[in-house]
């Protein structure tokens, strides 16, 4: 096992000069040509569907995925693929009744919506709570977990990984959607190349050289535990991924909310028309199905490695307070070095590839909703198409630099020392989106719903979010074992995370219905959204690949449930 060649880093310098000189040529460009807001933030009409699909998959697989989830197989198994799969399926839901409602209404950022829907206070409410979610758990967790892997594999300091990946994607998104679609689409090349080639090494090295198929029949039989996808409640783990909750509860919240609620990923497909925005989702949900083979599985083998001694142990260790225990976050770093010389720096650079483009597409997400939805509202709304074009690149730089100072100072802090980076994000993500969630879902399709409703939901889904966090530690829950919604960890009695989200979620909705319905009754007349039935109607096309996908799903959860 070798770190860095000296061709694999001259794979990893040339790629950065061409990425970090794309971007400043795409900058230059677009500095002689007239500044429009739409084209800067949306590219509108210049994406294709293949290239909507490819962006959407890899700005999300990112760090988050690459680093987190190869981590989350190598402590949990092949569980944490429903994150995956239920993403598929979600993505076929926003498709064929999310995108309608939000073209048909010249909806471009999530904050409009709200405002259209709710008014100005709600949206500037949420616009807020956005931004500190994209920076603090988003961007944080991305430049965390993709500098932890460089720095792994590369022996760079931490921060020097930090700098490196946060300054690339500035120029990267300085270009604008246009550039962050396209070069995200070229990066899943990339992304698939190295995730195959991660999967036929490490099960080769699993089966003794002996083929892949060997080696994934291999870590089936001795290590059924990591291939079972629906967990009970004897399973240590339960507390990640509580059993039937995949599927039937608090799942559905995290992803519909992330796929349809979400300004970071329906920003792709907003620009675009409805057929073309549809196929694009389609062939994300298509590589979703894919992804858990390329970063699930070699985690796996990862974790059968290292409990057969046939891998270096301090690759993985971590001593603290004399203990010695196993960082999953160094999963996907262990699985780059057993890479052969060259192979490495193409990896890694793909690697990269996809950390830039999350990063891009974050921070440019973080700026549309900052220029178009508080400045422009709150600050001058009157301001020209090109001061607002000129705020939102500001807007990158600097989010970017709060992005780097929060990683330098708290990345440890809360993601290191063992912790699952990729558990971290979607916990502390599910403090708001149940209420979200809850607001677009009633948004969309109940006319009645109330502006109040809205805010209630934005602010008291956040706080049952922290007091049932926090109960546990002031209230004795075992009696919610039985029932399957509380798990000990440490003694105490905790609500996995999961059914937390789900509890709030039907908190929220059923405090919507209440509050608008008693303000009906006094006369509110709230504003609705253009929907007709004749919007849903998906084509031949997509409801084949759509059933196609469903198809997949059936089958792997009854293998392996």
């Amino acid at each position: 096992m070798q770190t860095l060649q000296t061709v694999d880093y001259l794979v990893l310098l040339i790629y950065f000069v061409i990425v970090s000189f794309y971007g400043y040529w795409i900058y230059n460009r677009r500095k002689n040509q007239q500044a429009d807001s739409g084209d800067f933030f949306l590219a509108k009409g210049n994406l294709t569907w293949w290239v909507i699909g490819a962006s959407l998959i890899s700005s999300n697989i990112s760090a988050e995925q690459m680093t987190g989830m190869s981590g989350s197989g190598f402590k949990l198994g092949l569980a944490i693929s429903s994150y995956e799969w239920m993403a598929a399926l979600s993505l076929i839901i926003v498709a064929v009744f999310f995108m309608p409602v939000y073209l048909k209404n010249k909806i471009y950022t999530m904050p409009q919506f709200l405002s259209e829907r709710y008014n100005s206070k709600v949206a500037m409410i949420m616009a807020v709570f956005w931004l500190l979610l994209y920076i603090v758990v988003n961007l944080l967790s991305i430049l965390y977990l993709g500098a932890i892997a460089i720095a792994g594999i590369t022996g760079w300091s931490f921060a020097l990984c930090v700098l490196l990946l946060a300054v690339v994607s500035i120029f990267i998104a300085l270009g604008g959607m246009e550039v962050v679609g396209y070069t995200s689409a070229i990066h899943v090349f990339f992304l698939v190349f190295s995730g195959v080639l991660g999967l036929y090494v490490t099960l080769n090295l699993v089966s003794g050289d002996t083929g892949m198929m060997k080696g994934l029949a291999l870590l089936q039989h001795d290590m059924p535990q990591h291939f079972k996808m629906i967990f009970d409640k004897s399973n240590s783990n339960y507390i990640d991924l509580p059993g039937l909750s995949v599927l039937l509860g608090g799942m559905w919240i995290a992803n519909l909310n992330y796929w349809g609620c979400n300004q970071y990923i329906t920003q792709r497909a907003l620009g675009a028309s409805l057929p073309v925005a549809r196929k694009g989702i389609l062939f994300a949900a298509f590589l979703k199905m894919v992804t858990p083979l390329i970063i699930v599985v070699p985690g796996i083998a990862i974790f059968y490695l290292y409990q057969h001694n046939l891998i270096d142990a301090s690759l993985i260790n971590i001593t603290k307070d004399g203990v010695v225990t196993a960082d999953s976050n160094k999963t996907y770093p262990t699985l780059l070095l057993l890479l052969p010389k060259g192979i490495k720096g193409i990896t890694v650079a793909a690697f990269a590839a996809t950390v830039i483009a999350s990063l891009a597409a974050k921070v440019n997400s973080i700026s549309t909703i900052f220029t178009l939805d508080i400045y422009k509202k709150a600050f001058q709304p009157n301001a020209s198409e090109e001061k607002v074009v000129n705020i939102g690149k500001w807007a990158i730089v600097v989010s970017t630099f709060i992005g780097i100072a929060l990683t330098l100072l708290l990345g440890d802090a809360l993601m290191g020392e063992g912790k699952q980076g990729f558990q971290y994000i979607q916990e502390y993500s599910g403090f708001v989106s149940p209420g979200i969630f809850a607001m677009f879902l009633l948004g969309f399709f109940w006319k009645k719903t109330t502006s109040n409703a809205a805010l209630f939901a934005m602010i008291g889904g956040f706080i049952f979010s922290v007091v049932l966090k926090f109960l546990p530690g002031t209230v004795n829950l075992e009696f919610l074992y039985s029932v399957g919604l509380s798990f000990p960890v440490n003694g105490i009695f905790e609500i996995p995370f999961i059914d937390r989200m789900g509890i709030v979620f039907l908190l929220c909705v059923i405090g919507m219905v209440l509050i608008s319905f008693y303000e009906n009754t006094k006369g509110v007349k709230p504003k609705g959204l253009e929907v007709d039935a004749t919007m849903f109607k998906p084509s031949v096309s997509f409801a084949v690949g759509s059933l196609l996908i469903m198809g997949m799903l059936v089958a792997l959860y009854t293998a392996y449930y």
